[in-house]
């Protein structure tokens, strides 16, 4: 498919931009990783471009974590990363009031789900790894509760390896990549969703609580339990943030 190289085209990309989504959506439809692209000669001649704006289409698909550019060497498909994908969440929640939301709504799908799997499919190291969470958040839940900084950090790195957790017990692999890809952002909303339950007067049981009622679920097999655990968890989280926000504090 010709791209001119006029300016822009009629969708507002640039000659190279519009290489780069086309070539993307043949490296995700039949380049497998390890594969190597077509020559810049091969995909000039394709696109009835330059060889200039073909390499700075290879850049930009460099930059978005899809190939790998060695010296001398044609560019190599890569293994999937969600590093690319969680910069993109990152953005989206310190920009976006609404980005926080549409995270919950993403975490409501998918968690519910991963913790209804879990339920069901849990091994003895999957369950292990989620109490070992719930553990470590309550090690530290008193310390974070008199305002030690280290503790509060802490606590809310076992609330994430909970999630994570959870959602590795579901023995889904894409559950798993989504959230290794969230996260960063996550860690951004669990400070959000603290100071939300402050404003409105609750506190670390309350967390503790709602952790504990979806690890008793999970061990007892009970998937309907478990999800329904895991989405009261996650309205009472959409509420706290809701209160952060309304309080005039901006993502940070």
């Amino acid at each position: 498919m010709a791209i001119t190289e006029e300016g822009v085209d009629r969708t507002g990309s640039t000659a190279a931009e519009a290489v780069a989504n086309q070539l993307a959506d043949t490296i995700l439809r039949d380049l497998a990783p390890g594969l190597s692209i077509p020559s810049e000669a091969e995909l000039a001649a394709r696109y009835q471009v330059s060889r200039l704006t073909v390499r700075e289409a290879v850049k930009m698909l460099v930059g978005r974590g899809l190939l790998h550019l060695g010296r001398g060497r044609r560019a190599v498909v890569r293994e999937p990363d969600s590093s690319v994908f969680a910069g993109m969440l990152v953005s989206i929640v310190r920009n976006d009031p609404k980005g926080l939301f549409d995270l919950i709504e993403l975490r409501m799908a998918m968690e519910t789900l991963s913790a209804g799997l879990a339920a069901k499919r849990a091994s003895r190291a999957g369950l292990q790894a989620v109490d070992g969470a719930m553990e470590g958040m309550r090690r530290f839940a008193t310390d974070a509760a008199r305002g030690d900084a280290e503790a509060e950090a802490r606590f809310h790195e076992s609330d994430l390896q909970f999630h994570e957790a959870v959602a590795m017990a579901s023995g889904n692999r894409v559950i798993a990549f989504i959230f290794e890809a969230m996260a960063r952002p996550l860690r951004e909303s669990f400070v959000m969703s603290r100071r939300g339950q402050t404003l409105r007067g609750a506190g670390r049981d309350e967390t503790l609580s709602a952790h504990q009622a979806i690890l008793d679920a999970i061990k007892a097999g009970d998937q309907r339990a478990a999800v329904d655990a895991m989405r009261a968890h996650l309205k009472s989280t959409e509420l706290d943030i809701r209160s952060h926000v309304a309080s005039g504090n901006a993502p940070t």
